[in-house]
């Protein structure tokens, strides 16, 4: 699925949903560039995450939101799937406006732990095409309890971005750095998300060469999405960064769950999370 749209300054936008993988974006064009990494990307030995990974916008959770680690009570070798359980599951439905510019759906995925969520969606882009906003709920359709956790992989081609390029937020100290932070091939950070009076954090990827001058600035909802996490990959073919809006900390679950951070919601309950973002 797909939508086109234009921005008040005349340029246009196009965004491709893929419905086999939770209505995630598969692509974000704008001005005819896509800001998507393609295969220049690592590889973590999921083809599920890979093909999510080379996409724009990928959700990592309900169950889990980063690297494989085992299920409380079923011993070391039975683990939650890297990113979690929701990459990679086809949408149960969906359903496009008329105009266009606003698409819903439902994804039912089975949890590594052996619970049942719902995640519906809806993505809805505003009157002049200045910015795309993403509103989800996740549902407990299981019988059992389990502690959700989101985080939003924004996945922006590293060939796009330049020395003058640098990442701009009020979770930063001094609220701004270069975008190669860092020693190495490879690195990644997780901050605490400063929000303004109305609980929304924003981070922006500022000066990008690649989008004529122009950043991409990403808004999310502090409520649930309390951290700012980034990484960035420029390591053999690989040359990718990501904005990271995540609900927890970066730290093994042994310590989110001893530090009482991993919220049950029983079946029948839900949670919600948001975010929006826009170039210009």
């Amino acid at each position: 699925m797909h939508t086109n749209f234009s921005a008040d300054n005349g340029v246009d936008g196009h965004l491709l949903f893929d419905r086999s993988s939770a209505l995630d974006i598969a692509a974000f064009v704008t001005a005819g560039i896509d800001l998507s990494p393609g295969d220049a990307i690592p590889s973590d030995g999921d083809p599920r995450i890979e093909r999510a990974l080379s996409g724009f916008l990928f959700t990592c959770g309900p169950d889990h939101i980063r690297h494989p680690e085992p299920i409380e009570g079923r011993g070391d070798r039975v683990r939650y799937p890297l990113h979690g359980s929701l990459a990679g599951t086809p949408v149960s439905r969906t359903e496009m406006s008329p105009d266009g510019l606003r698409c819903s759906a439902v994804t039912e995925v089975d949890l590594a732990c052996g619970g049942r969520a719902a995640i519906e969606r809806v993505w809805q882009v505003d009157g002049n095409g200045q910015g795309v906003m993403l509103e989800d709920r996740v549902v407990n359709i299981g019988a059992s309890a389990f502690a959700p956790m989101m985080m939003y992989h924004m996945n922006i081609a590293g060939r796009l971005l330049g020395d003058e390029t640098r990442i701009e937020s009020a979770s930063l100290e001094g609220g701004s750095l270069g975008w190669w932070f860092d020693e190495g091939e490879s690195a990644h950070f997780c901050r605490t998300a400063v929000a303004g009076d109305d609980r929304w954090a924003e981070v922006s990827l500022s000066a990008l060469p690649g989008l004529q001058g122009r950043g991409l600035h990403v808004r999310f909802l502090t409520t649930t999405l309390p951290f700012l996490q980034m990484w960035r990959c420029q390591r053999g073919r690989a040359n990718v960064i990501s904005i990271e809006p995540a609900s927890h900390r970066l730290a093994k679950r042994v310590d989110l769950s001893a530090g009482g951070e991993l919220d049950l919601i029983a079946p029948g309950q839900s949670r919600d999370y948001a975010l929006s973002f826009r170039v210009g």
